[in-house]
């Protein structure tokens, strides 16, 4: 797959998922890619946290890869930079706030040398090959959220990023209509577009409605502290919150390291100008309750984040108590209910009140509903549609609102669909390699490679472990040791772990010692069979022999 006198579109991620987007558009013999995004692990990859595309695909043609462009600077846009784009050996394109997040993530992993991060301005272009590029603001929930004009020798693109629309945005100023309209009036060959909220039939809303909802809320809380969780990424929501502590007479506290990053990239680029200074945990444990308002990363659920320690009663300073609320500004991503649910039970349990977006107006999404769609269709006009940034259901709904706002050609890729916009397109050329890698610890691995499918098994089945030994004359000088770890044996154990030896016993003496392996794996397989009758479970056995 080399591209030729044609204009590919290849996403290697983010088609099929929300997360880990990672585009390439290829032409003339050249690729470049927009965005390189990670996602979060759940938990059919135990003790993973982070998910990370398979770029084998184009580091097999790193030749050809002319520059990684980012749209913006959300961990599912930009959160694999870290980890991969040393390999990809070429330079990095972001705008101000996006390029200072990057800048601090290539420090910690102290590749600020070796991975060239180049500062575009806002609505600024650049040009690589002959791919040429054209910021174009969007809202979003994050400063500096962008789409990109590609414009090729044969057709121009309208790539949306992650997008909305807000008649009254916080921080930034995004495209007018009429901008928006002047682009499809030039002529726009594909639409590469956001489906995340394509089944909401409203519109996502305004950050300024968020901010009354917010003041609402603390406002009514006359006693107590008041922890507001949202993603740290959400500058908008930080100054929101920010404004809603001065007028209610509150001191900011600011809980998660994360949460610490963005404020001060925000501030380092001109953003949360008028932001509160905040407290140190300290200070704020030694304060009059009514007075705090607690800013804290974890609305996932995740268990390391602050929230989820918080609730636990292992932060080590801040506390919660009965009388407390916790307000989630943030919405459930499609997979976390349950982690969510255990964060939001722990704080039930310990009488402290929550509330959501379904309670009150606390929170709006930065991904455009069905209108909102409706409407970049009616400005841009593109000739064909490719939604992508959604699970398949949303996808396929997402290329029905577009054919009914007439445009006449539509495809849904799929990681690794290779498909031709032009000439004569769309048409599916063929599926190319793409998959998913974890950070597993240190060490990054396949997704579905041994060590994860071995986890897996451990997790499921649990572990037993066989030691026999043999004398000199290869006799079996003891009974076996037989050891079991997760095995769902519980008050029988020891009879359990006595018939396995017996069976490990009698399956040595009669087994052939010729050859080895052999000889383990009928020692392996009677064990087995004893702990499937006991238990139903095929534990992962182990067999070790030694001999005097």
């Amino acid at each position: 797959m080399k591209p030729g006198n044609e204009l590919i579109f290849l996403p290697l991620g983010g088609s099929g998922e929300i997360g880990m987007n990672v585009n390439l558009y290829g032409c003339n013999g050249k690729w470049v890619m927009v965005d390189l995004g990670m996602t979060f692990a759940d938990p059919g990859y135990p003790g993973v946290e982070l998910v990370l595309p398979d770029l084998a695909f184009i580091e097999e043609r790193r030749a050809d890869l002319l520059g990684v462009v980012l749209t913006h600077g959300h961990e599912d846009h930009i959160g694999a930079i870290p980890y991969l784009a040393n390999e990809l050996g070429v330079p990095l394109y972001a705008t101000p706030f996006t390029a200072g997040l990057i800048a601090k993530k290539l420090e910690e992993e102290g590749l600020t040398k070796e991975v060239k991060l180049n500062i575009i301005p806002m609505d600024g272009t650049l040009t690589l090959g002959d791919f040429h590029f054209r910021y174009v603001a969007l809202a979003h929930s994050i400063p500096e959220g962008n789409a990109l004009v590609i414009d090729t020798p044969y057709g121009r693109i309208f790539h949306t990023g992650d997008w909305k629309l807000d008649d009254g945005p916080l921080l930034g100023t995004p495209a007018s209509a009429a901008q928006l309209t002047a682009i499809g009036d030039a002529g726009v060959l594909a639409m590469v577009g956001d489906s995340t909220n394509v089944f909401n039939d409203k519109a996502s809303g305004s950050e300024t409605d968020v901010r009354e909802g917010l003041l609402k809320v603390v406002k009514a809380r006359k006693t107590g502290r008041v922890l507001v969780t949202t993603f740290a990424s959400n500058a908008a929501r930080l100054a929101t919150l920010g404004w809603v502590a001065k007028e209610t007479g509150r001191h900011l506290v600011l809980a998660g390291r994360s949460m610490d990053r963005i404020t001060q990239v925000a501030k380092a680029t001109g953003y949360l100008k008028d932001m509160p200074p905040s407290l140190s945990w300290d200070a704020a444990a030694n304060m009059d309750p009514s007075k705090l308002l607690i800013l804290c990363t974890g609305a996932q659920g995740e268990p390391m984040a602050a929230l989820s320690r918080i609730a636990s009663g292992s932060h080590p300073v801040l506390k919660l108590e009965p009388g407390d609320l916790v307000v989630y500004s943030s919405k459930q991503i499609p997979g976390n209910e349950l982690a969510i649910g255990r964060v939001q039970n722990a704080l039930a349990t310990r009488g402290i009140e929550v509330i959501t977006e379904k309670q009150a107006h606390v929170h709006v999404s930065g991904h455009p509903g069905r209108p909102e769609l409706e409407a970049m269709y009616e400005w841009i006009r593109p000739e064909i549609a490719i939604p992508v940034h959604g699970e398949r259901r949303h996808m396929e709904a997402h290329a029905l609102v577009a054919k009914a706002c007439g445009v006449k050609k539509t495809m849904v890729p799929i990681n690794g669909s290779a498909i031709r916009l032009a000439p004569n397109g769309p048409k599916l050329l063929s599926h190319e390699k793409a998959g998913r890698l974890v950070l597993d610890g240190d060490v990054i691995l396949p997704a579905d490679g041994a060590t994860i499918v071995e986890r897996r098994r451990l997790m499921m089945n649990g572990h037993m472990g066989v030691t026999v030994v043999l004398d000199r004359n290869s006799k079996v000088a003891a009974t076996p040791a037989v050891t079991a770890q997760g095995v769902p044996v519980e008050e029988d154990k020891a009879a359990f772990l006595a018939e396995c030896a017996e069976a490990a016993e009698a399956a040595a003496k009669k087994a052939d010692q010729k050859n080895p392996e052999k000889y383990a794996e009928a020692i392996r397989v009677a064990v087995r069979r004893i702990a499937r009758e006991w238990t139903g479970k095929k534990p992962v056995t182990d067999v070790q022999v030694v001999r005097l």
